[in-house]
């Protein structure tokens, strides 16, 4: 039923194999749901989709809570042979116009309370809503329990997801994703990261993104392991459901939440095997604390919308903090300076990715693709990073992130790890605004702990271990940075908010 579609077919295995064996265990007291019921519900979504008109290779558009119907609502999607284009549930109206415009879906799917605002902006799609509680027209749309549906045949090279990027850096452009890169690098990642049947993950990231829909979501269902599913973050909650879990894959700010919970103990930690960090980097202070704490040391790893995951520190040996560790299993990486020629290591570069994950390529941006996606197949990140002797990899930052000062380069990184590691500062974000004299002046933009703390003594800390030029002009004090959903730290924000500083 599901053999001629790639993606699915591998998503799929367990419901074939073990229909009964719980895929969430729902922490809100309701019934565990198994795997079969999950494929049962995502072939009623298919054949709901098909009857509204769905043809292998439309879009489906969806901005919908958290919810397993929402999952199911993915795998009805890619089983149907569409294209599924998740869209944060954050964004406004007038974001969702430029996504809607730009992917034009057949199918548009949102929560009820969005309806009134989206309806003007689907125009021919057929509009659905779907609430956090499985509720709304599309569950009303969807066929009998035990309805059954072929999967429609697709192949590896086809297309599953269109997923944007946050458009920090201009328009977002929409990162196509075929069966073939979805399905390799999951299947990679249940390998190195060691997944079984056994595992329960503790999901408790949004699945409007890769993390929490194509890590979390599709390592689980290959390996036939269960998840805790939460509706959100909620440190509580994670914790309730720790003694009884294995894993955990979540953002920075996860562990920063948890480690403030005084029900965060060793203890309660012993039951788990991995926690996962990405989508962010994470501080070292913050990494020697959660060792510290629950005997437990984070593994980090690198990923991207374009590419899932590229690197991970390794399950078994050194995971070491401020590194994202090795490229994957058959993931080719290179770090290269301005031409593309290699930089020695422990030189600063701009990461290049090659392999089974890479995207196909942006959606109807021809030009991007080119600029960003080499003839023989290298995508050019736009990360910098640094190889040290053992071949752990280091990001630094982003190109675009690098400030040029006086004709010097400056890379935030560098001064951002100096300011984190002075006692009493939470983190730090250095970049770039436009100077009258230098074109650019650096500046550090810092939350403290201790309210008290001063420029002068901030200074004090690193003068003497920065060249000048890489000093900042000012230290700004702030109650926190503006972050994502994900919890990535908006520098564009920051430097439209301080652009003005020095005119």
């Amino acid at each position: 039923m599901f053999d001629d579609n790639h993606l699915i077919s591998r998503l799929a295995r367990h419901a074939s194999t073990a229909p009964d064996a719980p895929f969430a265990r729902r922490a809100d007291g309701q019934p565990d749901v198994s795997y079969g019921a999950l494929f049962g519900g995502a072939q009623r979504m298919a054949a709901a989709l098909v009857a509204a008109g769905l043809s292998p290779g439309d879009r489906v558009a969806v901005q919908v809570e958290k919810s397993l119907q929402a999952l199911e609502l993915y795998l009805g999607t890619v089983m149907a042979g569409g294209v599924f284009l998740p869209l944060n549930t954050g964004y406004t109206a007038d974001e969702v116009a430029y996504f809607l415009t730009d992917a034009t879906p057949s199918v548009v799917v949102c929560d009820p309370s969005r309806a009134d605002d989206i309806a003007p902006l689907a125009g021919a799609a057929h509009l659905f809503t779907l609430d956090a509680d499985g509720q709304g027209t599309l569950a009303r749309a969807l066929p009998a329990p035990g309805t059954p549906f072929a999967a429609a045949p697709r192949g590896a090279d086809d297309l599953a997801a269109i997923l944007y990027t946050s458009g920090t850096t201009g328009r977002s452009k929409g990162a196509m994703l075929s069966h073939a890169n979805l399905a390799s690098n999951s299947e990679t990642l249940v390998d190195y990261w060691r997944f079984t049947p056994d595992d329960v993950l503790i999901h408790a990231l949004p699945i409007f993104h890769t993390h929490g829909l194509f890590v979390a979501t599709n390592v689980a269902l290959l390996s036939g392991a269960s998840v805790v599913f939460l509706p959100r973050f909620d440190a509580d909650a994670v914790l309730d459901a720790m003694p009884s879990a294995t894993a955990l894959m979540g953002v920075p700010t996860f562990y920063t939440r948890l480690l403030d919970n005084p029900r965060l103990t060793r203890d309660r930690a012993a039951n788990m095997r991995l926690f996962i960090s990405g989508s962010a980097p994470m501080l070292r202070d913050t990494h020697e604390k959660w060792q510290a704490r629950t005997g437990h040391t984070v593994l980090e790893r690198y990923g991207m919308t374009e590419t899932n995951m590229n690197t991970s520190n390794p399950y078994e040996g050194e995971r070491r903090a401020g590194t994202v560790g090795f490229p994957l299993p058959g993931v080719e990486l290179r770090i290269v300076d301005a031409d593309g020629t290699p930089v020695d290591r422990g030189e600063i570069g701009v990461i290049e990715v090659r392999g089974p994950n890479v995207f196909q390529g942006y959606w109807q941006m021809p030009g991007k693709t080119a600029e960003e996606l080499r003839p023989d197949g290298w995508f050019i990140t736009g990360d910098q990073a640094t190889e040290d002797a053992d071949g752990y990899i280091t990001i630094v930052g982003r190109a675009k992130d690098m400030v040029i000062t006086g004709g010097f380069n400056v890379y935030p990184k560098e001064i951002e790890s100096m300011i984190d590691d002075i006692e009493g500062i939470a983190e730090s974000a250095v970049i770039g605004v436009p100077h009258p004299d230098f074109g650019e002046a650096v500046i550090a933009v810092i939350v403290a702990e201790n309210r008290a703390m001063t420029e002068a003594e901030v200074m004090a800390e690193i003068g003497s271990r920065l060249a000048r030029f890489k000093q900042p002009k000012t230290y700004i004090f702030v109650p926190e940075l503006p972050r994502n959903t994900m919890g990535k730290v908006q520098k564009k924000a920051l430097r439209e908010t301080y652009q003005n500083l020095f005119s």
